[in-house]
Parts: C-alpha cells; structure tokens; sequence
C-alpha cells in the first residue's frame, strides 16, 4: 500500500476535517505504519481536547483494514480502563501484558518480562507521560523492559501517547517516554514525534478543558513563577468553587451511594488523603470499623502472591483498584495488623475476586506504602520464624511464600494524591488547595493542578481554595 493511500483511508476513518496539527499526524501515521527502518516508534504528545483521542480511534478502526494487529495498554488499570472505553476495544496495563509470574526450578517466584509472540502488530500507549525509570522488577526499568518487549517481536511498532503538561513520573523532572530525543540516545529506535496543540473550539464551551487550556499555555511560556489569579469558572456549570458550609452536603450526595465509583478527591498530600478518607468513611459512608465490606481500596505496591493460581490475573499491580467483598479475619502478627478479605477489582470487572491478605498498617499512612524502615521491621520480624534455615538465600526463598511477608498493601480510594489519581479519570472531582497563601506558582504546581483538573470527566469542585485564585 502507498502512503498517500494509507492517508486518505484514516483521513476517512477520521470522520471529520481534521485541525492542521491533526493533518500533519495522520501524514506521519501513515509513514510510520508503512516503515521500514529499524523499530519504529511515534510520539504524539498532545493538550487535553486536541483529538488524540479521536486519532487513537481512527488507528483502531483502520488496522484491521491493512492487515495490522493493534495492543491496547496503558500504565494503568485505570487508565486501560478509559482507553478501553473510547476504543470499545479490549485493553491491558502495561504490566499484566509485558510481564509474567514464573516458578524456576528451585521453587522460587519471580516477576519476568514475557515472550513477545506478537507478529506485524502496533502497539499503542496511552497515558505514556507516566512511565518512567522505576524499576519494579528485576534490575531494568519500565520504560527498557517495554520497548524491550515491543520489538522483541517480528514487525513490531510503538505509539506513545501522552501529555507533557500532566505530572512526570515520581522522582523525575520531566516524562522520558514522550522525550523523542531521549529515547533516540538510549534505544535502537527510529523515532519521530508531534505535539498537537490546537484545542477544539466546541471543547473549550467545557469549563473544565478551558481551564486545562488555560493552564497548559502557562506551562509552555516557561516562566520561572506564575502570577494570580488563573481560573475561570463564571458561564460555566462543569466546574465551580464550593464554600465550606456546602462541601458536607456535596460530599453526602456524591459518596452516599456506596456502590458510586464515579468520584474522588484529589489531594497533596497522603496526610489529607488520609484526613478525606476517615471524614468520608465516618460521617457519609457511617462506617465505624476500620474497614467494611463495600470499602473502595487502592494496591499501593506489585504483588503477585496472591494472584497465583488465577487464570486470568498473572499479578496486582500498584494502582489497581479494588472492593472489599468480604471480610473473613483479622489478625495482628509481628506488630503489624492484617485482614483476610475477597476483592474484586474495579476495572477489570470481568475477572474473578481474588481472596487476599491486606496489611490495614498502610491504609492511614502518611507515606506511599510501608517506609523502609516498616519493611525492614516486617522482613527481620517474619525472618527470625526462619532462622532454623541457615543458609539466607534458601531461607529467604522460605520467607517469599509466607502470607503476611507478602501481604497487599493498600490505602483507600476516596481520596488519593494526585500521583495516584493519573492516568484515570472520574465523572466528578473535588480538587482540594494545600497551597500556601501566595501570590504566585511555579510549574510544579500548575502541572499538580492540570492533572487534577484533567482527571474529571463532568465536573469539577474547588475546595479550600484563596479567592485570589479566581477571575471572577
């Protein structure tokens, strides 16, 4: 097939006259499906409401057209979860798909990147802003291990699509997946790139997407600080600053109904997560223990202990999102409390529950997960039970399968920093200010508040928030 061709099928696909910028993509689309030269990569960065979505639509539905196999993923189940939607199509997290539980011949259980069988297929990416060099298994990072997977395929290509603007991965400055020079000194790839800019008009009649807009053209006049005041919300319905005697009643009609997983509060800090969580739990949910049948949790950190045996979940990933569905036992072990409970997880609903041990230490922690020093404390304490093994490689080999070694740890998801809240999206969020009373921002704060404000789907509520943030 000839280039020209492939851009006048997606050109059709795309079902309405495309901006400029999204033109200049489907160009590039066409010649990087059609490519020859070695592991082909695009990166199509983009502000909300300029019709990525819409681009990723138009692949999907042309593909199966030209003979092209695509994979959905994202980082994730969130995440796969929205991609997923706009598709209409299936989609994974970048973990479930590139990586596998594996029993070696001494009995051990180790998380490895799996076979890439995949022949002439796209892989596409979405939300890519969010990965970055953590290494969660083994000693090579995300980013290495994806593209390592990728185009360990026969024909194989990749679409990264993300936004510059939202947070970058934690411990980095900037997003290296959407950084095409980046990726070009670190990886045998052919890469190009594009970043669309031009929102639609009709987007921008949204009060939340013409305060992204808003936010995102601060961001790329790269001042050193930003001055107030920076939000619009007079004509608007979808978005709106609440007064403390209103956030009560807003907060009963949103969560009251405890099967709504449409809502969250998005904070700065775990602490006032945590402060959210136990308002919500005791005064709308009327919830006195310290978890209940129906509690809306997040998993904090990999596990794949608990998912062995499934058929159709290789491992729990951090960020997955789950309900308890039954509680069965509590139990204190070690100095540290836990609960066997049965989960299902709230976007794979599909898949069966998962009964499961949750540490209940991490679920009004300040800190991400269990700190270093709780983790040193959990393994010394769990170790001295296997001390009669002298040997420590084959007596942490023991320890690997001890049930409260390898409990989840999770936090609940009422209200969640905005690290964890990325990559998914709620029809409502509160967004609450920690900031200090200043007359200006820096970038780290407007990109909080972008990924934020771009979480929610209908509306937005401004909670705690000085006047002199509005223009109105």
């Amino acid at each position: 097939m000839e280039r020209h061709e492939l851009y006048g099928r997606l050109t059709q696909s795309f079902g309405f006259e495309p901006t400029d910028g999204q033109a200049i993509v489907l160009h590039h689309l066409a010649a990087f499906l059609l490519s020859q030269k070695e592991n082909p990569t695009y990166i199509l960065r983009g502000y909300a409401g300029t019709g990525k979505t819409s681009l990723v639509k138009t692949l999907v539905r042309t593909l199966p057209a030209i003979g092209m196999r695509y994979v959905l993923m994202a980082p994730t189940g969130r995440a796969a979860k929205v991609l997923s939607n706009y598709t209409s199509q299936s989609a994974s997290t970048i973990h479930r798909k590139i990586y596998q539980a594996m029993t070696f011949p001494d009995g051990s259980f180790r998380i490895a990147r799996a076979e890439n069988k995949y022949k002439h297929t796209l892989f596409i990416v979405d939300e890519a802003s969010m990965i970055g060099e953590q290494r969660d298994f083994g000693s090579m990072s995300l980013l290495d291990d994806l593209l390592g997977y990728v185009f360990s395929g026969e024909d194989c290509r990749l679409l990264l699509i993300g936004d510059t603007a939202q947070l970058p991965p934690v411990e980095s400055r900037e997003s290296p997946a959407l950084d095409c020079e980046y990726l070009k000194s670190e990886f045998p790839i052919t890469a190009a790139t594009y970043e669309l800019t031009e929102v639609k008009r009709q987007a921008l009649e949204s009060g939340i997407l013409y305060n992204a807009t808003d936010l995102r053209e601060l961001l790329s006049q790269n001042l050193y600080e930003y001055a107030l005041p920076i939000f619009h919300t007079q004509g608007f319905s979808d978005i709106q600053k609440i007064e403390p005697d209103t956030f009560e009643e807003l907060l009963y009609n949103v969560f009251s109904d405890i099967s709504n997983n449409g809502a969250v509060i998005v904070c700065k800090s775990n602490k006032r997560a945590n402060m959210f969580n136990q308002a919500i739990r005791g005064r709308i949910l009327n919830i006195e223990g310290e978890i209940a049948t129906g509690d809306k949790l997040m998993v904090v950190k990999n596990n794949y202990y608990w998912a062995e045996g499934s058929q159709s979940i290789s491992f729990i990933a951090n960020g997955d999102m789950a309900e308890i569905r039954k509680i069965k036992h509590f139990e204190e072990m070690y100095d540290f409390r836990f609960a066997d409970v049965e989960l299902s997880f709230t976007d794979y609903q599909d898949e069966p529950n998962i009964e499961a041990k949750i540490l209940l230490d991490t679920l009004n922690s300040n800190s991400p997960s269990l700190t270093e020093e709780e983790s040193r404390k959990l393994f010394s304490a769990i170790e001295e039970d296997y001390m009669d093994i002298p040997n420590r490689r084959e007596r942490y080999k023991e320890m690997k399968k001890n049930p409260w070694f390898n409990a989840l740890q999770v936090k609940f998801a009422y209200a969640l920093t905005c690290h964890k809240t990325q990559g998914g999206q709620w029809s409502t969020v509160f967004i609450d200010s920690s900031f200090n009373l200043k007359d200006t921002l820096e970038m780290e704060d407007l990109r909080w508040l972008y990924t934020a404000l771009t979480r929610a789907q209908e509306r937005v509520y401004f909670v705690n928030f000085s006047e002199m943030f509005f223009c109105d």
